[in-house]
């Protein structure tokens, strides 16, 4: 499996960096395109996205690092973001707190802002698994190859997680996959009628939180903290706050908060 899409002397790209790039790009837009409809200013969401972006992948990397120390005896190799090792959960945290800030800097509705960006976290996420893919990293325990071509997945996923003449489970296609039925799933929660500002967050929090912790029981690359792997406390927190947030917007009227019933307000700063 070859990590570089192509070389020039010593200037490489990796398949790693590419894709996080195109998640993102691809992130910015549907953002963009969601926020218009609700009159948010391009400019706004634009530096908005842009801050999250760049400060979430500080603090993912920064989550894998706090993880990993041992790893990082030349201090100079913490910077080396593209040979991989980012912990997505660390850039939802620290996403999550500068997206806060921001809006409040700007009295924009916190809320309502994440419920723009869930759908485009998750496709941004699926298209980010597949660096790791290309890394042959976060991927699962030793398997057969009978086993693989069971699952009637393509031939070059079964050889790409052939590392060292050993075949291993590809967790980060099942992460991929579950990514991308969670956008779709998301995208038409936000066009039924009767959903409440809040609830697409909600359903984000929860749908993530649950894939993702049993796929790290699969996972043998995962973040330990003691004898718990970090991934899996992360995740039930993501649940239970979820759930928490799916009952407090049940609670409100049944036309009260709706998602979509302000589409023609115009937001101003």
């Amino acid at each position: 499996m070859d990590r570089y899409i192509f070389t020039i002397g010593n200037f490489k790209i990796e398949w790693y960096s590419f894709l996080i790039v195109i998640g993102a790009i691809l992130g910015i837009i549907m953002v963009i395109k969601e926020a218009k409809r609700y009159k948010y200013p391009v400019d706004f969401m634009f530096n908005l996205c842009f801050w999250t972006i760049i400060i979430g992948i500080i603090g993912a990397r920064l989550y894998y690092v706090l993880f990993n120390l041992d790893l990082y005896t030349n201090f100079w190799d913490i910077f080396k973001i593209w040979e991989g090792g980012l912990a997505i959960h660390g850039g939802i945290i620290f996403g999550f707190i500068t997206c806060l800030i921001y809006c409040k800097k700007y009295k924009a509705r916190t809320i309502r802002i994440l419920d723009f960006f869930v759908p485009a976290l998750l496709l941004a996420q699926a298209i980010g698994r597949w660096g790791n893919f290309f890394n042959q990293e976060a991927h699962g325990a030793a398997t057969s190859l009978s086993h693989l071509q069971s699952l009637h997945i393509p031939d070059f996923i079964i050889e790409g997680m052939n590392i060292g003449g050993v075949y291993y489970e590809p967790t980060f296609l099942y992460e991929s996959l579950w990514c991308l039925l969670g956008l779709i799933i998301i995208l038409i929660i936000r066009r039924l009628k009767l959903t409440k500002v809040g609830q697409p967050t909600a359903l984000y929090l929860m749908w993530y939180g649950l894939g993702r912790f049993f796929i790290e029981t699969m996972r043998t690359d995962s973040l330990m903290l003691g004898g718990f792997k970090v991934a899996q406390i992360i995740s039930v927190i993501m649940v239970i706050i979820g759930l928490l947030a799916i009952m407090i917007t049940g609670r409100k009227g049944r036309y009260e908060d709706l998602y979509d019933q302000d589409e023609n307000e115009t937001v101003r700063f």
